[in-house]
Formats: structure tokens, C-alpha cells, sequence
């Protein structure tokens, strides 16, 4: 699947890559849930969100030199850990907003570092011609991991309105344990190989990078498509409340977004090849603006369960695409660095949309928010006008 690495070592990969989404997305709406618990406001709520980016935000360009020289396995180790640590931070101590803010970021860093790894595994070990495919299969897995996650909370929270938070965080544990022990399935000498490319090609800036043609628009898009998927994570678990829908309904519905995104991911590379990445991105970027803007309206359960689906199409394609490219772009030595950029990206949109986007809610409510994503996402496809991603 991806180069020179094994079977055995690959699928470590993708469960490693599946587990840290999991954590991500059962600790993020177990946050919500007990900040709803502690009566928080709805604009408190936007900063919990933008908690997740702000620390990781820092990190983010310095990390990518940090794998391209140390390796990734390290890297993802030192992840998991801190992934570890902030689940039992909030088992423990997780009853404030400020507890929760601080439980937030952290999370943000340890996913930060263990993201970076894997897909600097991909990146330096994927031909150029199997790279969409590559990508897309890493975050078909990152997809399972979005999706098991919200089940796993309509599995604890089975029909009441707001879930035992603190079984979620203790849940949140026994995975983050059992991620920081799938890392060293990952072969440590992944990197050692490539040592020679490193030296060759440090000299490469983070400006140097930014000024290849059309990387800061590629950048922009995918950090507007993450933010929204945050976004989602977030306020669809106020929307449910605002319209009466159980915890159980809400998972369901965050699982079957995640679930879709899945299967645009796991036939990426065969469609890209068949219509461009150009051209799917467009249609990606479409899809979810529609889905997004119909949220807004009230509707029956099946039928927002059918716009959920939509929406995880549009919003799995976006992602890997860009990865690939920037992939494809960096020299050789670089790839770490060059995809660090870009999540560095996707965190300055992470604190700018939600806190910017969330003001909304104080006046027009979550439906007001989605509303408001579906104008952002929209306005990227300007972006790309004149980009050739093919």
C-alpha cells in the first residue's frame, strides 16, 4: 500500500492513524457535552474549539523539521503520550471551562505531533504516481477513526439528551493507552534511509515553500475544510440540543458523516485519475457547501441524517488532495516540513473560523453557524480559480 513499507508495518500505520482520530473525536464532543453540563455560554463555546488549535499552532512548522531530522516514530510517540496524558487529565480534572480549554489544547499537540509522523511515513515512502492513493487510504483510517469515536459516545450515552461525560474521558484513557502502544509497530528505521535527503535539502524554508505557485491557496482550502469539520464536531452536538435530539442521535449522525467521508477516501486515487484533482476538489467543495447551508433548516431526523451524508463526501476529499500535492511539490528531504506547513494552515483556520464563525451563534444560533460555513466554504472555490493541481 504505501512503498517500501511491509503489510505488517502499514496496517500499524492505519491503526495508529485510525486511533488517534478516534480519541480526537470522542474527547472533543464529551468537552462540549460537559461544557454544556457546566452552563457555559455559547460563545465559550467557540473558544473551546479554537482551544484545539491555538498551542498546536505554535508547534506545528518547528515539528516538521523535527521529523524530517529525528524520525517518525519518535515523533509519533511523543504524540500518543501527550494524547495519554490529556485523557487523564480530563478523567481528573476536567470540571471547568478552563480545565477544559487547557485539556483541549493539549489534545490538539499530541494529535499535532502524531499526524505529522504518519503522514511523513507516507510521504517518503509513496511513488508519486500511487500518492493520491497513498493519502487517501491514511485518511480512510483517520475516517474510521472519526467515525468509531461519535459511536462510541451513542454507546454510552445511549438515549438521554447529554451523555456520562466522565465515562467518555475514561474510555478516552484505555484508547490512548492502547495508541501509544501501536506506535511501536511503526519500524523506527522508516527515517534512518533518508538521512542523506535530509542533509541535502534543509536549507528549504517555510517562505521558501509558501512561494511556490498556488501552495498558499491550496493551504487556505484546506484549512477552511478542516475548521468546518471542527465546526461540525462541535455545534452539531448544540443543534441537536436546540431541537431536542438524544446524544445517541447526534453520534449516529457525527458517525455518519465520518462514514461517507470513508468511502470518498477509499476511492480517491481511482476517481482522481479518472477526472483530475482539480476537478474533484471543485465538486468536493460544492457538495459541502450545499450540505452545510441545508443544515440551517429545520428538517426531519432521516432527512438531516441524508445531509450528513452529503456532507461527509464533500468534506473527506479535500484533505488528502491536498496532502498529496504539497506531497508531490516538496523536495526530497522536505515532505515533513512541507506538510507541517500545511497543518499550520489548517490550525490558524481552526482559531480564526470558529472563534470569528461562533459569534454567530450568540445571535442566530448553531443553525446560524452552519449557515455561516456554508458562505466560507463557498467563497474557497475563488480560491482555486487559475490553480492546476493535475
Amino acid at each position: 500500500m504505501i512503498g517500501e513499507l511491509g503489510r505488517r508495518s502499514a496496517i500499524a500505520l492505519l491503526v495508529h492513524s485510525a486511533l488517534i482520530q478516534a480519541v480526537t473525536f470522542l474527547v472533543r464532543p464529551a468537552a462540549t457535552y460537559r461544557a454544556l453540563e457546566l452552563d457555559v455560554p455559547d460563545f465559550a463555546l467557540g473558544l473551546l474549539a479554537a482551544s484545539y488549535a491555538v498551542f498546536p499552532l505554535m508547534l506545528a512548522v518547528p515539528t516538521g523539521s523535527l521529523v524530517d531530522r529525528l524520525g517518525e516514530r519518535r515523533l509519533m510517540a511523543i504524540g500518543s503520550g501527550v494524547v495519554l496524558s490529556c485523557s487523564a487529565f480530563l478523567l481528573l480534572w476536567g470540571s471547568s471551562i478552563v480545565a477544559l480549554v487547557a485539556g483541549t489544547a493539549l489534545l490538539g499537540a499530541g494529535q499535532l505531533a502524531c499526524v505529522v509522523g504518519q503522514q511523513a511515513v507516507v510521504a517518503n515512502n509513496a511513488a508519486s504516481s500511487r500518492m493520491d492513493s497513498a493519502f487517501g487510504y491514511l485518511t480512510f483510517a483517520a475516517s474510521l477513526g472519526q467515525a468509531l469515536g461519535p459511536l462510541a459516545i451513542s454507546l454510552v450515552g445511549g438515549a438521554s439528551v447529554r451523555p456520562d461525560t466522565q465515562a467518555i474521558f475514561l474510555l478516552s484513557v484505555v484508547m490512548s493507552l492502547v495508541l501509544f502502544l501501536t506506535t511501536f509497530a511503526v519500524p523506527a528505521h522508516v527515517s534512518i534511509r533518508r538521512k542523506k535527503g535530509v542533509s541535502a535539502g534543509s536549507n528549504g524554508s517555510a517562505v521558501a515553500l509558501l512561494k511556490t505557485p498556488g501552495v498558499a491557496r491550496a493551504l487556505a482550502t484546506s484549512a477552511t475544510v478542516l475548521a468546518v469539520v471542527d465546526l461540525t464536531m462541535v455545534y452539531l452536538p448544540a443543534l441537536g440540543s436546540d431541537r431536542g435530539l438524544t446524544a445517541a442521535t447526534v453520534g449516529a449522525m457525527l458517525t455518519v458523516r465520518a462514514a461517507f467521508s470513508m468511502v470518498s477516501r477509499l476511492l480517491l486515487g481511482r476517481v482522481s485519475r479518472r477526472i483530475g484533482r482539480m476537478r474533484l476538489l471543485v465538486v468536493s467543495l460544492a457538495l459541502s457547501t450545499f450540505a452545510l447551508a441545508v443544515v440551517a433548516i429545520p428538517m426531519p431526523v432521516w432527512l438531516l441524517f441524508a445531509v450528513m451524508s452529503v456532507l461527509g463526501l464533500g468534506l473527506g476529499i479535500g484533505q488528502p488532495l491536498t496532502m498529496s500535492w504539497l506531497s508531490a511539490q516538496a523536495p526530497e528531504g522536505q515532505r515533513g516540513r512541507a506538510l507541517a506547513l500545511r497543518l499550520a494552515g489548517n490550525r490558524v483556520g481552526q482559531v480564526v473560523l470558529p472563534s470569528a464563525i461562533g459569534g454567530v451563534a450568540a445571535g442566530l444560533g448553531a443553525g446560524g453557524v452552519f449557515l455561516a460555513s456554508a458562505v466560507v466554504v463557498g467563497g474557497t472555490l475563488l480560491l482555486l480559480r487559475g490553480v492546476e493541481l493535475d
